[in-house]
Parts: C-alpha cells; sequence; structure tokens
C-alpha cells in the first residue's frame, strides 16, 4: 500500500532536452529530504509534451535513481488506451512500483468508456494501477460507482483523487465497503482533511519544493496527530496556493529555480508565469524561509 508524500516530479529540460543530471540529483534530494515516494512522467512533469522515447526514458531514470529506496509510480495515462497500455508495459518492464494513470482527457469518455479503458490496461499488465481522478484537466469525473467496479479488478490498487471534493473520500469509501483500496490526495491545500476522512496520503505538487515539510505533516496524520500537523499544514497553506496562481507547473517549477534545482525551461504551449506571478512566488517563498 501506498502511502505518505509522494512528489509529482517536475522534469528539468535545458536547451529542449531532458537535463538527466539535474533529474537524477532532484530525485536524490528529494529521498533525501525524507519523501516517502516519487510520481515521475506526471502532468506537473509535462508528460503531454514527451515522445514515447522520451516519456519512456524519464521514467528509467527516475527508478534509476530512486535505487528502491522509496516507492517510484510510473505516470503512463494517455487519451488512447492503446498508447496508455504500452506506456504501462514499460514502467512494469522497467521495474516502477506502480503505474499512475490519468482519466483519459479531451474526448470525453462515459462512465463505461472509462471502465473499459482501465480494465484493458490492467487486464494488459501485471503492474499495481493507481486511477487518478482529475476533471479539471481531463473534463470527465469518474463517478465512485465506476471506481468501486475498478477496484475489484486485482491489480487496480488505488486512486488519486484531484477532484477538490471533500465528500468524494467518505462516499467513495462507502461504496468500496471495507474493500482494502488506497486512498491518496491529489490537492495540497485539502491534504490534511482528505486524510481525516480515511485518506492514506497526497501525490504533491509543493514537496517539489518543500519535501521535508509535506512529509512530516503526512506523518504526523498517518500518526492520528492532526493537533501537531495542523500548524504546520496552515503554514504551507500560502505556498500551496502560489503554487497555482499561473497555469502549472510554471509556479512549481519557476520556485524550484531558485533553489538552484533546475532552469525554468518549460515546453510549449506552456510559458514561465507572468512577472506578478513571479514576484507572488517569491514573496511566499521567502516568508516561508525557502528562499
Amino acid at each position: 500500500m501506498f502511502k505518505g508524500a509522494i512528489t509529482a516530479l517536475i522534469t528539468p529540460f535545458k536547451d529542449g532536452q531532458v537535463d538527466e543530471k539535474a533529474y537524477q540529483d532532484f530525485v536524490n534530494w528529494q529521498i533525501e529530504e525524507g519523501i516517502h515516494g516519487v510520481a515521475s512522467c506526471g502532468t506537473t512533469g509535462e508528460s503531454p509534451t514527451m515522445p514515447h522515447d522520451e516519456h519512456n526514458k524519464i521514467t528509467k531514470l527516475c527508478i534509476e535513481a530512486a535505487a528502491g529506496r522509496v516507492p517510484v509510480m510510473a505516470g503512463t495515462g494517455s487519451n488512447s488506451t492503446a498508447e496508455a497500455i504500452s506506456l504501462t508495459k514499460h514502467a512494469q518492464k522497467a521495474g516502477a512500483n506502480a503505474a499512475l494513470i490519468s482519466t483519459p482527457y479531451y474526448n470525453k469518455p462515459n462512465q463505461e468508456g472509462l471502465y473499459q479503458h482501465y480494465k484493458a490496461i490492467a487486464d494488459a499488465t501485471d503492474i499495481p494501477i493507481i486511477l487518478y481522478n482529475i476533471p479539471g484537466r481531463s473534463v470527465v469525473d469518474m463517478s465512485d460507482e465506476t471506481i468501486a467496479r475498478l477496484a475489484v479488478l486485482p491489480n487496480i490498487v488505488g486512486i488519486k483523487d484531484a477532484t477538490g471534493d471533500l465528500s468524494r473520500t467518505t462516499s467513495l469509501r462507502n461504496k468500496l465497503d471495507g474493500q482494502e483500496f488506497c486512498l491518496l490526495s491529489g490537492e495540497d491545500a485539502t491534504a490534511l482533511a482528505f486524510n481525516a476522512q480515511g485518506g492514506v496520503g497526497c501525490i504533491s505538487v509543493t514537496s517539489n519544493i518543500a519535501p521535508k515539510q509535506v512529509a512530516k505533516i503526512q506523518e504526523l496524520t498517518l500518526a492520528g496527530d492532526y493537533k501537531a500537523a495542523l500548524p504546520l499544514h496552515d503554514a504551507l497553506i500560502p505556498l500551496h496556493s502560489t503554487m497555482f496562481c499561473d497555469t502549472s507547473p510554471g509556479p512549481v517549477k519557476y520556485a524550484a529555480s531558485l533553489m538552484n534545482i533546475c532552469q525554468t525551461e518549460l515546453r510549449l504551449p506552456l510559458t514561465e508565469p507572468g512577472d506578478s506571478s513571479k514576484e507572488i512566488i517569491k514573496t511566499a517563498m521567502k516568508n516561508y524561509g525557502l528562499i
């Protein structure tokens, strides 16, 4: 079972190419700071801009750098089921601990289409699969009923919930009726409340720049010490908000550049945050003591 703080890793670029050294150094720093897991090639890692060979290479780089010290979730989602199967098969062969698979974007499948999409991937592979429900980016919302249907499949083991609707945690648990299923938040700002309702972790954007702090909050909530976790959570809220003051991952990548983790380089159609956003990011980081 996956739990705790899992970083949705940014991907450092340099002159249009993946900065492999910066990426592996970054993974190593995350682990040294106490992160509980890493997720490669997700939306925060700009996976939609990656050709398949590059995507697969980054998955391997992440697994190599983690070296078994923490679990690696490989992002393998696509709006093409065949493409998602291909990426997931590679992740399994490369040695990833799980595949993180987002709901298909743009083509807007209905609930049966979502079920059949994930079932086809699960049938074609043996790797543990984490569903990823993110209607804000994919424009489809996987229902609790569909999730519960998929949870019966042996290698579908959990979900990253980025709906922002905290009531979903309880309603899904009720549908699962006691079945073991890994509930992970996909939203930093509500991660504490998510855990209070049965969640066991967060796949985090903010932990790209504050892994130690995000991990500490998760450790406290998983130990049931919400009283100690709350002030730490409150202190991070301005930083969580700032990471979405412009299109993600622009803000977190700019923040990482201020910490000399990587360059600010993004791939089109994404561009750097505007000057006003950059000032907001700098101020939040200074106030929190990161720079």
